[in-house]
């Protein structure tokens, strides 16, 4: 497991951006970035769960998280837009994004693949990331030190069978990551990263792999340390990489 110990005010003031914040990792995250004194843009599609979230946010005494439900899956461009506009208003910049959401699709060998899921799982997978990235870049431009985070896996490192969509997009994720990364490495206000959380207690995980006990698997909050290390001030410096959440590493 990834070891390090964030200070309490690691992101103090700062305002980050959580896509699938409703639930499993995206959750954590949001929540680890409160309590580590961010202001949390909750980002979902299930507006009852981002509530059930602001609320336990609100009440433990984290700054005021704000929610914006949207699904990924039939965003358009002016959809991002307008929530680049929204932040803008309320907020002025954006210190942070984890690109959290992400859909499986079919476990099935790419001859028998639906053409239908495979476009769904690349427009929430790539699309979605690509278009509120591009989006929101200007907003990110104007922190001092920002920092975005997609989520890659195993998977879109070595092809493997039977995981067709969810794994073309994933290396599509590690392409786009290191493509920007080489476009803003000279700009030491912002940088670019990747996370493999690798196998966690989800509900993802329990589809793809619906015969594995679960108690198997570290939970969600158990691989924050790498979330929180990539979000917050000491990994100024890492750009274009794809760090590994259950990996030795230690910072």
């Amino acid at each position: 497991m990834f070891h390090y110990n964030a200070p309490a005010d690691l992101l103090r003031d700062r305002v980050i951006l959580v896509t699938g914040a409703g639930e499993g990792i995206g959750r954590a995250a949001a929540w680890q970035y409160a309590a580590h004194g961010a202001t949390v843009v909750l980002l979902g599609r299930t507006l009852e769960k981002l509530e059930s979230l602001y609320d336990e946010i609100e009440a433990a005494g984290y700054p005021q998280p704000a929610i914006v439900p949207m699904n990924l899956d039939s965003a358009a461009e002016h959809d991002y837009i307008e929530l680049s506009n929204q932040l803008f208003d309320e907020f002025g910049r954006l210190d942070g994004v984890l690109h959290n959401a992400g859909l499986l699709g079919m476990r099935t060998p790419i001859e028998n693949y639906d053409p239908i899921t495979w476009e769904q799982v690349m427009r929430v997978n790539v699309h979605a990331p690509f278009l509120m990235t591009q989006t929101l870049l200007p907003l990110l431009h104007r922190s001092d030190d920002a920092s975005v985070i997609f989520t890659s896996s195993g998977v879109g490192r070595t092809g493997r069978a039977y995981w067709g969509a969810y794994a073309v997009s994933k290396f599509a994720t590690e392409g786009m990551m290191q493509v920007l990364a080489d476009e803003l490495e000279n700009d030491p206000s912002i940088r670019i990263n990747a996370i493999n959380p690798g196998a966690t207690r989800t509900q993802m995980r329990a589809y793809a792999y619906p015969a594995e006990p679960p108690e198997n698997n570290p939970t969600p909050a158990e691989i924050m340390p790498i979330y929180l290390y990539l979000m917050g001030p000491d990994s100024r410096q890492i750009n274009g990489q794809s760090l590994d959440a259950q990996g030795e590493g230690r910072a």
